[in-house]
């Protein structure tokens, strides 16, 4: 009797910690899920940088850039004034300093992969910096909208990382082929790219 009494006293603790065991794993499951869902909405909160572009090298050039990052995908739009009707090229350069009158203080074109000057998109290369050309009207006013998952805003990859860099607009037109830079002229605005 007094062994049956025993047996049954550890089959009882056995269930229990099977329960215990149980319910931990459950729980641990539904920690797991909760985490999940949070990682996965904060992706989907955009995260957003606005900075103003400085008129720079005795220009009237500035304007507003936004960038937007929504799960992955960062997005810029920029609105540009009093710039000389035509083409300009539009950079992300090194740093965020745009202290010096000519504006040479943000260092030279944002490339952290080390490749050669190009148009974006190029198979044989391009600086995360290259944004390209774009038009400005006969009133000196100018757009840019570009969208791309090879930056992001904050994320500490130092590859894509857009954040302490700043955005330059030139004179003049990117050739696409002059090393390093396009030839693209004097910096006549720039804006750092801080939060």
């Amino acid at each position: 009797m007094k062994k049956l009494g025993i047996t049954l006293v550890f089959l009882a603790l056995i269930a229990f910690i099977n329960c215990k065991d149980k319910n931990a794993d459950a729980k641990e499951a539904v920690v797991e899920e909760v985490e999940k869902t949070v990682e996965d909405e904060v992706k989907l909160v955009p995260k957003t940088v606005t900075l103003i572009l400085e008129s720079k090298s005795e220009s009237t050039a500035a304007g507003k850039v936004n960038f937007t990052e929504v799960n992955g995908v960062v997005k810029m739009s920029a609105k540009i004034s009093g710039l000389t009707p035509g083409m300009h090229a539009i950079h992300i350069h090194e740093k965020a300093d745009c202290s010096s009158p000519d504006g040479k203080s943000s260092g030279g074109h944002w490339n952290p992969t080390k490749v050669q000057h190009g148009k974006w998109g190029d198979t044989e290369g391009y600086h995360k910096g290259d944004i390209g050309n774009f038009e400005a009207d006969e009133n000196g006013v100018g757009t840019v909208s570009v969208e791309t998952d090879e930056w992001c805003i904050g994320c500490g990859d130092e590859n894509k990382d857009i954040l302490g860099k700043a955005v330059i607009v030139h004179q003049g037109v990117d050739d696409f082929k002059t090393q390093p830079t396009g030839a693209a002229g004097g910096r006549v605005s720039c804006g750092g790219i801080i939060q």
